[in-house]
């Protein structure tokens, strides 16, 4: 499989040179996948040769079949409900009575370009990555936010924090990477307050969940979620590459999205960037 360039050069219109990285892992089949969704299958149903136009051009096509939180991908506000309720009191089994959410479905995630923070906790733990199953408290949050230009107080609202805990190490070894018996690392309780205080726009990292999974437990209870999708209506982005962001230096970028408009959908599929400006026009 051809390696992609993570990190390539642009233009802006103003003339300003800037660095792009790419945060999405790439889709193949031999992915991980969290067992509670489908995984990625990929087939070439049109050959060039099937049929060979009258001036010798001949076209293929694929067929993709996918969930909406395979791979790198944003989680709607449609995804979690608490004691049937989704954000804002809205009854999840009234929104879901069609067949799509008529409310909280990730059409309603705009596209968007906000200030990208990294939380690089690794780095700030003086560790190459966490421990299975080691929670991300408050302390290594605010760890992380010291090592940025301005510690935690530059932190602006309508961020997306993204949480580096260096598990994309493990992308190509997909057991580990989905931990069901090792656990995984992630923010608890206590620290998805955290970031919930700083009122993003979007949290992300580079795990299944955007949870402390205890070793063996899998995806029984999901505290995080709970708060940030139903309580504060802050979308998840999971399965972040942030490996060579982390790499590259430099925690705050431009942040950009754009989540496929699937209408009812309870997430997408996404690539996300991280943009730097390297020089003025």
């Amino acid at each position: 499989m051809a390696d992609r360039a993570r990190i390539v050069g642009g233009t802006r219109s103003n003339g300003a040179r800037v660095e792009i990285v790419d945060l999405g892992h790439a889709l193949h089949p031999a992915i991980p996948v969290s067992p509670s969704h489908p995984g990625y299958r990929h087939a070439l149903m049109r050959r060039h040769g099937d049929a060979v136009r009258a001036d010798g051009t001949s076209g293929a096509n694929d067929l993709l079949v996918l969930g909406t939180h395979t791979g790198t991908h944003i989680d709607a506000l449609a995804h979690i409900s608490h004691d049937g309720l989704l954000h804002g009191g809205v009854e999840a089994a009234e929104a879901q009575r069609s067949g799509r959410f008529t409310t909280h479905g990730v059409d309603q995630i705009p596209p968007a370009i906000v200030p990208g923070i990294l939380l690089d906790v690794p780095r700030a733990l003086g560790v190459d990555r966490l421990a299975p199953a080691q929670p991300v408290t408050p302390a290594e949050l605010a760890a992380a936010a010291a090592l940025l230009p301005g510690g935690e107080a530059a932190i602006p609202n309508g961020a997306a924090l993204l949480v580096r805990t260096g598990w994309a190490q493990l992308w190509n070894r997909g057991p580990e990477f989905v931990g069901h018996d090792s656990g995984v690392p992630g923010p608890d309780a206590a620290g998805g307050e955290w970031l919930a205080a700083h009122q993003p726009c979007f949290v992300g990292s580079d795990t299944t969940a955007f949870e402390h999974i205890p070793a063996g437990e899998g995806h029984a209870r999901l505290p995080v979620h709970r708060l940030l999708l139903v309580e504060r209506g802050t979308p998840i982005i999971e399965m972040l590459d942030l490996e060579t962001l982390a790499a590259r230096g430099g925690p705050v970028f431009d942040f950009v999205l754009a989540p496929l408009p699937l209408v009812g959908a309870t997430g997408s599929p996404v690539r996300p960037l991280a943009v730097f400006e390297t020089e003025t026009a």
